[in-house]
């Protein structure tokens, strides 16, 4: 059996229409656009959110501290110091008669004679040379003048015992020395052994640091720096 279907005048497409649907959705696309426009449901494009951590480093020091407010202090009236009175002297009383007796002075009668005798012009006048000059010996080892030695205080046995040679003998020891300071001696070289051969003069010398000499004078001055000679003799050690 053949089955047929009847066309309906609807179902036949026609250039018409078509052009009228084509109006239409564009007209109904234009009309949501203009709403979707006018609400603003389109977002602008924008900056994307980071994930990234973000750590700020303070130092430990810099923590903030509470504020302090400073109160406000009255001010202080500078103190004005009075000066200390001064005590006052007391006063001075002044007796009106002498307390201490004036005794007279006794006059003494003196004679022509005594009064020509305490007549300081009249004294003799020191003699002027060479009497307190002291003795020129001869020469030192420099060729300077050497004067005869004035012990300002004689060495002791202690001091001249200990820089004996063995087996010492009688004799003596001669040195010059050159004077300093305080009545000392520098400087002193060997002269003469008596007898020859007993090194007297050597232990002479090495004492010499101990000595007291008195420096040479001319006339009436001390000629410090001036060379003298020293002589020490030595006794009762037996054999010569």
């Amino acid at each position: 059996m053949s089955a047929y279907r009847l066309s309906l005048p609807y179902d036949q497409s026609t250039p018409r229409r078509r052009a009228s649907g084509l109006l239409l959705a564009l007209a109904v696309n234009l009309g949501l656009l203009l709403v979707l426009l006018t609400l603003g449901f389109i977002p602008l494009p924008g900056k994307k959110d980071s994930s990234a951590l973000v750590v700020d480093l303070i130092p430990e020091g810099a923590k903030s501290k509470p504020a302090v407010k400073a109160k406000a202090q009255p001010l202080r009236k500078p103190q004005v110091q009075k000066p200390h009175p001064v005590p006052k002297p007391p006063p001075i009383v002044l007796p009106s008669k002498p307390t201490i007796a004036v005794q007279p002075v006794p006059w003494i009668e003196i004679s022509s004679s005594e009064l020509a005798a305490g007549d300081i012009a009249a004294l003799p006048h020191a003699a002027s040379g060479s009497a307190g000059d002291s003795q020129q010996v001869g020469q030192a080892p420099n060729g300077d003048a050497m004067y005869a030695a004035e012990w300002a205080r004689r060495p002791t046995n202690a001091e001249l015992d200990a820089y004996l040679p063995k087996n010492p003998r009688d004799g003596s020891g001669l040195i010059a020395c050159k004077t300093i300071a305080d009545n000392r001696v520098d400087d002193c070289v060997e002269l003469a052994n008596d007898p020859p051969g007993s090194h007297l003069a050597s232990a002479v010398r090495q004492a010499a640091w101990q000595f007291r000499v008195r420096p040479p004078r001319k006339n009436g001055k001390a000629l410090i720096g001036s060379w003298v000679r020293i002589r020490v003799d030595y006794e009762n050690f037996g054999g010569n």
